[in-house]
């Protein structure tokens, strides 16, 4: 084989490599996608919610552009071929630094969105074989006879990164929250600084601050003893979500965090009817909807075999709400505003119908 035939190959691999990258980001919609890999890839950076979006639709652009370009039959050499090797090396720097930190390799790098899962490792080994590719294809010394385009360059480039800002127009923070019942809750002025519990995280609570006591006076008038009614709950507290069901913080209750097209969501919807039918003690539900397909509510209702009290919030607002790091199906047990259990996605802590239905029964001394 020829030294210009194998560097077409490359350049055709390079090109599918970046392209799909890009691709993948907008799966299964534009929005949705590039929200979510805002979310789980660009805050933990400490890109801010005004900055991301602009950033996102910028590489994403950019990696679009890249695989147009390697497959025109233009000058690689000077600028695209460079600047390709100083993007995934920069890509791998952060992962390599992500990997040692947390020491594992566990999650999605968000390389192809959640189209492609791929662990940091993985992601590592993909980049440093297309680095030496590219390095390869440098090595070649394809003799490049056209003159190089800065303008032409620039085009598919600027017309890339304008094509992600029309496919997923950027949507302002000021988003009211939608509701079966007419309530609408303007986003911008709603803060909250609650923190999740992790999944595995114990509560950590002195058993005297857990056990409530109070007095009742009997009504006969032959003793004055008092009796102490020991009440085995936890202290009241804030979860933050009162701001979407005013009494969310009273007694027990279920918040689910659910995608109205979630395979995954509706099912476990419909095992949570289940348990309240057999139980009629169940705690109240109360479900949070992501604003992606929300026309399939009345669907997901019909799989869950009940109709429960619902919000609809934006995409980004319901991934700070259910947590960076979680996935839907989200499901929390509160109790007295406390998180006492929280379940997410669909890998180690996905809902467990079985550990959910005898938490509920336990009196709080006896949780772990």
């Amino acid at each position: 084989m020829n030294k210009y035939a194998l560097s077409w190959i490359i350049r055709i691999v390079i090109a599918a490599l970046f392209i799909v990258s890009a691709v993948a980001k907008l799966y299964p919609s534009p929005y949705f996608a590039i929200s979510t890999f805002e979310v789980k890839q660009l805050y933990p950076l400490g890109f801010s919610e005004h900055i991301a979006p602009y950033f996102s639709r910028f590489l994403i652009g950019i990696e679009f552009a890249l695989g147009i370009l390697f497959l025109l039959p233009v000058k690689i050499r000077k600028v695209i071929t460079p600047v390709s090797i100083l993007l995934l090396a920069v890509f791998t720097i952060h992962l390599s630094y992500e990997t040692f930190k947390t020491g594992g390799n566990a999650g999605n790098c968000g390389c192809f969105g959640s189209l492609l899962p791929m662990t940091p490792i993985e992601a590592i080994i993909k980049n440093i074989v297309a680095i030496g590719l590219l390095v390869g294809l440098l090595k070649l010394k394809i003799m490049e006879t056209d003159k190089t385009k800065i303008w032409f360059l620039s085009t598919i480039t600027l017309a890339s990164i304008l094509g992600l800002f029309m496919l997923a127009p950027i949507r302002p923070i000021e988003i009211p929250i939608n509701s079966n019942d007419n309530v609408e809750i303007n986003l911008l002025n709603i803060e909250t600084n609650d923190t999740l519990f992790n999944a595995n995280t114990k509560i950590d609570i002195d058993k005297e601050d857990v056990l409530n006591t109070k007095e009742t006076e009997p009504k006969s008038d032959e003793t004055k003893e008092v009796i102490k009614e020991v009440i085995d709950e936890p202290k009241a507290s804030k979860s933050g979500f009162a701001k979407f069901y005013p009494d969310i913080d009273n007694g027990k209750k279920i918040l689910c965090f659910f995608a109205p097209g979630c395979d995954h969501c509706q099912d476990t919807a419909k095992e949570l009817t289940a348990m309240r039918k057999k139980d009629k003690n169940f705690p109240d539900v109360k479900i949070i909807f992501m604003n992606e397909e929300a026309y399939k509510i009345p669907e997901f209702f019909e799989i869950a075999q009940a109709t429960y009290p619902y919000k609809i919030i934006e995409i980004i607002p319901f991934w700070n709400e259910l947590g960076n790091e979680r996935n839907t199906p989200g499901v929390m047990y509160l109790w007295n505003g406390n998180k006492i259990k929280i379940f997410d996605g669909i890998d180690a802590n996905q809902f467990d119908g079985n550990t959910l239905e005898k938490m509920v029964k336990q009196p709080y001394s006896k949780i772990k």
